[in-house]
């Protein structure tokens, strides 16, 4: 018997053993995989089985789908640590572009939170752009549950496991609206504010929707807990209200071990320890965020290339520029008609970044679209840019790269998102009450609570800013990420909120302004010219 044919026997004993059927192409796979690792068979298949151990697998026959993720994030993880090996405690430029994973939103895994279960599902199937009703609907009750599931871990709002005297003292569970009917004493209920009537806000939830509150709080669509009483009237009174309360994002993964929320992959408890370690060592990794850059305005040009020769002439040039929209001055939308000049523009952009070939070599780009870019629609979340208008710009940099709007970013184990959207003005105007000023009167610090609490990017009504149905997960926050950059035209900010680092690089056509953030140490530079 030759030794592929042992190999091979091998490999469908152990994977009998953990209970697994193989499907031909993921056998082949498993095979490949293995015989990169002459002498440590054993080893490399051991640590392929434990990595499909943690995958949400959605059965144990398994085909080539799964197995070949989780190859391709062993091998990504060896090549990280080999480039580290090879360059030493510095690592390189070309050791850090291996880390820096980009993830499109269109690309993230959706996940369905069963309540009877109390489990998360990975969605099977087609997710087609156009949903039908029903869609709609599981957006806000999906909503709703993600944070639902959230709040009823909390020791505040979980009912206690044993009935006693002072079981009641400092608890606050949260009952049905459809269970108030009747009731007398304070309750707390959470739900989602709907205007179900022009000038009249409602409190829903998963059971009913025919309980008045007093008029509004915060914004329609955002989901509350709030403490009252039903009066005679059958009208909910509200004493206080706010948003669900965060769950540390350690606790949320050591809940959801198996799920890929961030589309990143699941790492090894092994692997995640290793990857951390680099992390660590990558000091000298800067990432440049611009946003909002006019191609079309010559005086805008002329700063950015004032920003790349800075650059350039840096011992260590940046790992990454991120570049966010808008990219021209006018909205490209119906009434323009200057796609060919605007193709050309980018073309020049390429040009300047060509001139500096050590950030041509080391640096990569990332290309971010802005609400106002070119796009099928304004809908969120926007695909990239049009092939068309890059097309010239890739001739100069071949390893530009192109996402989606928002989108996301693995640096080794961190998770950073990225949001290009006027966010601040929009929520403001569309808040139902003026914010409470007792902790901060600063409109960025409560956009970022805001979003935060929500868990999701966006908690605007849907007629203000609208959403694919079944694409809203890609606007999901959960569990919360490391870094969350809202490229916005307002005022350059940056706040740290329950350790989760947040900043606006602010317009660089307005005032050119723009961030240098270090992952390593998560320090947020604001930077001006």
């Amino acid at each position: 018997m030759n030794s592929g044919t042992m190999i091979r026997k091998k490999v469908q004993r152990k994977c009998k053993i953990r209970g697994y059927t193989l499907k031909v192409e993921a056998l082949d796979e498993m095979l490949s995989f293995v015989n990169r690792f002459q002498g440590a068979e054993d080893d490399a298949l051991d640590l392929l089985l434990d990595q499909l151990d943690h995958d949400s697998l959605k059965s144990s026959i398994i085909d080539r789908e799964p197995v070949h993720r989780v190859v391709t994030l062993l091998l990504e993880a060896e090549a990280a640590s080999n480039a580290f090996d090879d360059e030493g405690p510095g690592p390189s430029p070309d050791s850090s572009s291996s880390a820096i994973r980009v993830i499109d939103s269109f690309l993230i895994p959706k996940l369905h939170y069963d309540p009877i279960k109390k489990i998360f599902h990975e969605h099977t199937g087609s997710l087609p752009t156009h949903g039908d009703a029903s869609a709609k609907a599981a957006l806000y009750r999906d909503r709703f549950l993600l944070l639902f599931q959230r709040l009823a871990r909390d020791q505040h709002f979980s009912k206690p496991a044993f009935e006693t005297e002072m079981s009641h003292v400092g608890s606050c569970e949260i009952s049905p609206i459809q269970s108030l009917v009747g009731q007398t004493g304070r309750r707390w209920v959470m739900g989602v504010i709907s205007q179900l009537e022009d000038g009249h806000f409602y409190l829903e939830d998963l059971t009913a929707s025919e309980y008045k509150i007093t008029t509004g709080f915060f914004s329609e669509n955002t989901i509350v807990v709030a403490e009252g009483e039903m009066l005679l009237e059958g009208i909910f009174q509200v004493i206080t209200c706010g948003f669900p309360p965060l769950e540390d994002r350690d606790k949320s993964l050591k809940l959801l071990a198996g799920h890929d929320f961030f589309g990143g992959g699941i790492s090894t408890k092994e692997e995640t320890l290793r990857l951390a370690e680099l992390e660590k060592r990558a000091v000298n990794d800067m990432f440049v965020i611009v946003s909002d850059i006019w191609l079309d305005n010559e005086e805008v040009m002329g700063k950015l290339e004032i920003v790349l020769n800075g650059f350039e002439s840096v011992e260590v040039v940046p790992s990454l520029f991120v570049f966010m929209g808008n990219f021209c001055s006018h909205p490209c939308n119906l009434s323009f008609h200057s796609f060919s000049t605007l193709r050309s523009q980018f073309g020049k952009l390429g040009q300047l970044i060509a001139a500096h070939p050590r950030l041509k070599e080391h640096s990569r780009f990332l290309f971010i679209p802005g609400p106002d870019d070119a796009g099928p629609s304004t809908v969120l979340p926007r695909c990239a840019l049009p092939k068309y208008l890059t097309e010239e710009l890739q001739k100069h940099i071949p390893n530009a790269i192109f996402s989606s709007n928002p989108c996301r970013i693995k640096f080794y184990t961190q998770e950073i998102v990225f949001f290009r959207q006027d966010l601040l003005y929009r929520m403001r105007r569309s808040c139902l009450m003026p914010p409470s000023m007792e902790e901060t009167t600063d409109p960025f610090q409560h956009l970022v609570a805001t979003i935060t609490h929500q868990s999701h990017l966006c908690p605007l009504p849907l007629v203000v800013q609208p959403i694919i149905w079944n694409y809203d997960h890609c606007l999901y926050l959960y569990p919360t990420p490391h870094t969350i950059v809202l490229g916005d035209r307002s005022e350059q900010k940056a706040f740290k909120y329950t350790g989760i680092t947040c900043f606006n690089p602010g317009s660089f056509s307005n005032d050119y302004t723009f961030v240098a953030y270090r992952p390593c140490t998560q320090e947020v530079e604001l930077s001006a010219l």
